[in-house]
């Protein structure tokens, strides 16, 4: 029985390619001869990822007879025993006997639904096939876990909500050859996407009342599901309050132990302990990125506030009621998602915190190569002091003088104290 189920589920995908996909900025490895997994925020396209990568094959010659394409959450599957997974090779093998395994291509779509499915992966990568891509709902195993249980195997490719540019390319909006014109249609855009959700499914969707449905609905399960059930914590609403606490203090430095006075004062129980974990976990399944204060010691560093970051600004407004000093909040927000994004694995953000602030200071290794401010506008001239100072502080103390302001729409050069400043358009500057 389940044989023929197999069949009917690998012919049905082979019949599908080549998707009907948008493509991502980010490319999965189609030969790195490893366990390709994609980590992310649920909804953010982790399974389109891969049938991205499937296209890229098709497109290089590769026969859709070498790929395998399985989804887990597929309800006839819910019974799936480990002694099972051997039958989806068998079935593939008579399915197409002049395959060598070797040569094939395996997708595995919410695999981890499957008791043990590591075993069957490892297994499979040790024996018969290099190519294997894994990805997955959250609730059901963290990337932090992937690489435990896959014993060191696999490489990660983590996905994200869209940039800018996919943002652009989802909306049918050129960011090539950008004439004057199109500059007031990349501005607008750019002021609908730090506003707004950068969920795919929510770009593509055209329908505002259907998007404020989706976005909630993607909360809740991201609390209820990855965080409460996987950790199996308690206290469902206090966990709800305590993450917009978090989103109301969006890119400022956040006092754990202040939110836990404040739960504590409206007669709510809950540890000081509990709030650390929780947070752990909020970071853990995706829904916030945190940074710590630049310093060159690591003591002041664990002591030091950390700032939180949400991956979506549509998610934030959909929690709390948005205000009218939100667009700054949000543009730094963006902007750190995008520094972070495209992050390279030997380089950290922090933030810098003495007299003055600046908003992010990029390292590589222990050499800062980037200083960054954010602010919607400048046109006060208070807020455009405070930008320079904060800026011309970091750059005395940390010895970098690569030195940035992003705003909504400015551009200029600065030059004052023997620095350069660069001030660009976010559009403009999350375009390069």
């Amino acid at each position: 029985m389940k044989k023929e189920l197999f069949k009917s589920l690998i012919a049905l995908k082979q019949s599908e390619i080549p998707f009907d996909v948008i493509e991502r900025d980010l490319e999965l490895p189609i030969n790195r001869k490893k366990i390709i997994t994609i980590p992310g925020v649920r909804r953010c396209g982790k399974s389109t990822m891969m049938e991205i990568a499937i296209n890229h094959l098709v497109k290089d010659g590769v026969s859709k007879e070498r790929i395998l394409w399985l989804g887990f959450d597929d309800e006839r599957l819910t019974d799936l025993s480990t002694d099972e997974f051997d039958k989806i090779i068998s079935t593939y093998m008579e399915f197409f006997p002049h395959i060598p395994m070797k040569d094939v291509y395996m997708f595995f779509d919410e695999i981890q639904l499957v008791k043990n499915w590591e075993y069957f992966v490892l297994r499979l990568y040790k024996s018969y096939c290099k190519n294997i891509f894994v990805c997955g709902s959250n609730a059901t195993m963290l990337s932090t876990e992937l690489a435990s249980v896959l014993r060191g195997y696999p490489l990660e490719f983590p996905t994200t909500t869209l940039s800018f540019k996919e943002f652009c390319r989802f909306s049918g909006i050129s960011t090539t050859d950008v004439l004057e014109q199109d500059k007031a249609r990349l501005r607008m855009a750019f002021k609908e996407y730090n506003s707004s959700s950068s969920f795919p499914e929510i770009v593509l969707t055209n329908n505002k009342s259907e998007q404020l449905n989706l976005l909630p609905g993607y909360f809740n399960t991201m609390i209820l599901k990855d965080l409460v059930e996987h950790y199996n914590t308690k206290n469902i609403e206090v966990v709800k309050y305590f993450t917009k606490r978090i989103l109301a203090n969006l890119s400022k430095p956040t006092s754990i132990n202040a939110i836990y006075n404040d739960i504590k004062s409206q007669g709510l129980k809950v540890g000081k302990n509990d709030l650390y974990l929780w947070a752990n976990y909020l970071c853990n399944i995706f829904l916030f990125s945190r940074i710590s204060k630049y310093t060159k010691s690591i003591i002041k560093e664990q002591q030091s506030l950390d700032k939180y970051y949400c991956m979506d600004n549509g998610i934030r407004n959909a929690v709390l009621l948005p205000q009218s000093n939100d667009e700054g909040k949000l543009l730094e927000n963006n902007v750190f998602l995008h520094l972070n994004r495209n992050r390279q694995p030997y380089e950290k953000i922090t933030y810098f915190k003495e007299n003055c602030e600046c908003d992010f200071v990029v390292q590589h290794d222990d050499l800062v190569t980037q200083l960054i401010q954010v602010t919607w506008t400048m046109a006060d001239p208070a807020t455009k002091e405070r930008e320079i100072n904060g800026l011309l502080e970091a750059a005395k103390v940390t010895g970098c003088a690569n030195l940035t302001i992003v705003t909504f729409d400015e551009e200029s050069t600065i030059t004052t104290d023997g620095y350069t400043i660069h001030t660009v358009p976010a559009w403009k500057w999350m375009l390069k």
